[in-house]
């Protein structure tokens, strides 16, 4: 059964390894639309001003010059920024063509329209808008959702009123979900579900999972496309460093940490923050 008192949790920022994190930067800032909120240090911190102003982080990237990229281990398959509405996307698609990148794939999943494209160092991109929950089906426990061709012309159109393209995404934009690369599902579904409380939202047989907090569609996906032959990624690679997990609840988060550490899933904690391993060997950073 859901638990109530995860249903407010959700995804926080993604952090990336880079060894150009100045000029990963202003990708994520030119073609997807996000804002440099910061440099601290050797990173580059993108996000969004809220509605009311407050920064908030989305993509974090780290510059390691010497980091390795490393092929065939568990990783990302893509983040997924959420946006609000239709018309976001349109200007979603004229900032990817105005800043001279490919979309990699255009989907309409039933409950989202969706955006595809990769960043200069091959992280996976989703750029989506969810259609209104009224819409969305459910079989039982499970929400009906499917790949078939976005009406990308009707996209475009939905921002057509608009003479000049958005340079960002709106305040409204939010970390959907984050997608997963892995090589074995039998492990890791059960530590999401039974360890970070996530519940079953639909199953590819044993290729994908999806899986989410509160009745939304996904928070989470993961999937064995890339074979069976990935390893956990070495430390210090490129690619995906680490995810937030959000958890509002201080209850419900001191829980989440215990059944971590009885399973020794918990690498650290500090002011609040506990980081946990997954099975796949990728860090998830729990806060509140």
């Amino acid at each position: 059964m859901p638990d109530p008192a995860l249903a407010t949790a959700h995804l926080g920022a993604v952090t990336l390894t880079s060894t150009d994190a100045e000029g990963l930067g202003r990708f994520y800032e030119e073609v997807v639309g996000l804002r440099t909120l910061g440099r601290p240090g050797d990173e580059v911190v993108l996000g969004i001003h809220d509605e009311t102003g407050a920064p908030r982080e989305l993509v974090r990237i780290v510059h390691d010059p010497d980091a390795p990229r490393v092929r065939g281990v568990n990783g990302l398959f893509h983040l997924a920024l959420l946006l609000p509405e239709r018309r976001d996307l349109g200007h979603a698609v004229r900032r990817v063509m105005e800043g001279g990148a490919q979309l990699t794939g255009a989907s309409d999943h039933f409950v989202s329209e969706a955006l595809y494209l990769r960043d200069p160092e091959g992280n996976g991109i989703e750029i989506y808008r969810d259609r209104p929950r009224s819409e969305w089906r459910w079989n039982g426990e499970e929400v009906e959702m499917g790949t078939v061709p976005l009406d990308l012309q009707g996209v475009v159109d939905s921002a057509a009123a608009d003479a000049v393209t958005e340079r960002h995404v709106p305040p409204g934009t939010t970390m959907g979900h984050v997608h997963l690369a892995i090589a074995d599902l039998e492990r890791a579904e059960p530590f999401y579900r039974e360890i970070l409380g996530l519940d079953l939202t639909v199953r590819y047989e044993r290729q994908a999972t999806f899986l989410s907090w509160g009745g939304y569609h996904h928070h989470l996906g993961m999937n064995v496309w890339g074979g069976h032959g990935l390893i956990p990624p070495p430390p210090g690679v490129t690619g995906l460093r680490t995810f937030e997990v959000v958890v509002p609840e201080d209850q419900a988060r001191a829980a989440l940490v215990a059944r971590a550490a009885a399973i020794d899933a918990v690498l650290a904690q500090e002011d609040g923050v506990a980081v946990l391993r997954d099975p796949s060997g990728l860090l998830v950073r729990v806060r509140g």
